[in-house]
């Protein structure tokens, strides 16, 4: 008998993104759904999308009425309702359906910048030093300049542009505005710009570090090496020409050796399951600093995730069947 799996994800909707034209991210989804379906027909599974839309009482009672054997769980949440992205292995959870990737208190610890920061620095990982500010408490700034402001609850590089790296206070100021009245509270970060990697880690216990990518700025001088929306949406900006992913990493091995040991240790730390991608940069005293770790990455074809996988040696159907089986072991 078929495996019954449902797609459950968020439907793109007018939204707050779209007074920044950022709305091709919250449409991208779209693109990994199709590939997944596509990807779990293909494999033998018998599949159905949920597209859920506020408000989140209805979202609720339709994931209640599920009746299928997985939640293959594509959801990012609902547009200024950031916690919501927890809902759907929430109620996974409830009724007892497994579902794909990280749960519901790794989804929410994750989501929010500066508790996962702290969790890493009562862990003893490096990160940036930062603060959390708003235009009421940009009087309490006391970090060293270059600096970096980006909203403490969003994904997908929403907010952040060429002006997201700040050199003095005024700068620092008007970021702080506009990440504040568009994303609320602003994390502000001391800019490190080494080299930056990334890495995706599949499974549960035991789990693997797919292959290593390098972030290679090719961007003019002057011109702040960061992963803005431009980058990663904009195929005719300078951001998105001048950016280029290199999968696997060509360093030493004793340094793709840290890196993927630093990984694996920051997926356990934050209680991942399934897939999770940890992003990292070099500061100028050689030590790697975690950026940002984000559970349940982008996994449509072309994304970080995926590019990994393939060069660590699984094609796109292998590594969706393999999520998806992650799911189905007992934790």
């Amino acid at each position: 008998m078929r495996l019954r799996v449902a797609i459950v994800y968020n439907k793109p909707v007018p939204s707050r993104y779209d007074l920044r034209g950022e709305e091709k991210a919250v449409c991208g989804i779209l693109d990994a759904v199709k590939a997944v379906h596509q990807a779990l027909v293909e494999s033998g599974y018998g599949v159905v999308q949920v597209p859920l839309v506020p408000p989140i009482e209805q979202a609720r009672k339709e994931l209640k009425s599920l009746t299928v054997d997985l939640v293959f769980n594509l959801f990012e949440g609902f547009c200024g309702y950031p916690e919501t992205e927890a809902l759907v292995p929430e109620i996974a959870s409830e009724l007892g359906i497994p579902y794909t990737g990280c749960s519901a208190a790794t989804l929410a610890l994750a989501l929010d910048k500066a508790k996962t920061k702290a969790a890493l620095e009562e862990s003893g990982f490096a990160t940036p030093r930062y603060q959390l500010l708003s235009p009421e408490t940009l009087s309490t700034f006391h970090l060293s300049y270059p600096c970096i402001v980006k909203p403490c609850g969003e994904d997908a590089s929403h907010g952040l542009s060429e002006e997201s790296v700040v050199y003095e206070f005024t700068s620092l100021e008007k970021q702080v505005r506009g990440v504040s009245s568009l994303y609320g509270q602003a994390l502000v970060e001391e800019f490190i710009d080494g080299q930056e990697f990334n890495a995706t880690v599949l499974g549960n216990s035991p789990a693997t570090v797919l292959a290593v990518s390098e972030i290679a700025y090719l961007l003019p001088p002057g011109i702040p090496r960061i992963l803005t929306f431009a980058a990663k949406w904009e195929p005719d900006s300078l951001y998105y020409q001048g950016i280029k992913v290199i999968c696997p990493a060509q360093v030493p091995d004793n340094k793709r050796k840290r890196i993927a040991e630093m990984a694996l240790a920051v997926f356990r730390l934050l209680c991942c399951r399934g897939y999770a991608r940890v992003d990292m940069r070099l500061d100028r005293g050689g030590q790697l600093n975690i950026i940002e770790v984000n559970p349940n990455p982008d996994i449509s074809p072309g994304s970080g995730a995926v590019r990994q996988a393939e060069a660590a040696g699984m094609g796109y159907n292998e590594f969706i069947t393999k999520i998806a089986l992650l799911a189905l072991e007992k934790s």
